[in-house]
């Protein structure tokens, strides 16, 4: 099957919040998942890597190599950092195709976007987009240069 790790990722969110059934219990598991993200350096906080749309401030940086995307993120919210490390825990370490192509429908059978106010869900979107950009630019540069580079973003 076609991003099949993308998908075992999926999965293994909503084993996760298999035991929250509250709209409380998962947006705390969301902070629980914010406060252990593993969080970009301050020197890479840098206006190219906020991500526009988000009511608090996000960073991400992306980086492409050997084939496959990695994410780092970084937020003043506990809230921003958790949804961050949601997508990053489904995101990160896969080919920039999943991005495109294996869309984050967990969140939505999860119910998480339900909970979300409308800047939050917003800024949830922003970010889901602008990895996706960067998974293109990853994409475009790769095949222009004919092989595997490493992308800063």
């Amino acid at each position: 099957m076609e991003f099949k790790s993308c998908l075992d990722n999926q999965q293994n969110l909503k084993e996760i919040f298999s035991s929250r059934h509250t709209a409380e219990e998962k947006y705390t598991k969301v902070i629980e998942l914010g406060r252990s993200l593993k969080t970009l350096p301050k020197d890479d906080q840098t206006p190219d890597r906020l991500v526009k749309g988000c009511q608090s401030q996000l960073f991400l940086k992306s980086t492409f190599s050997e084939g496959r995307m990695q994410f780092l993120a970084a937020s003043d919210a506990l809230i921003s950092a958790g949804l961050a490390a949601l997508l990053l825990m489904i995101y990160d370490g896969q080919p920039p195709e999943a991005l495109l192509k294996c869309p984050p429908t967990v969140l939505k059978d999860l119910e998480i976007t339900s909970y979300l106010s409308p800047s939050r869900a917003n800024g949830l979107r922003s970010l889901y987009l602008k990895m996706q950009q960067d998974a293109i630019k990853a994409l475009k540069e790769h095949n222009t240069d004919g092989h595997t580079s490493n992308t800063r973003n």
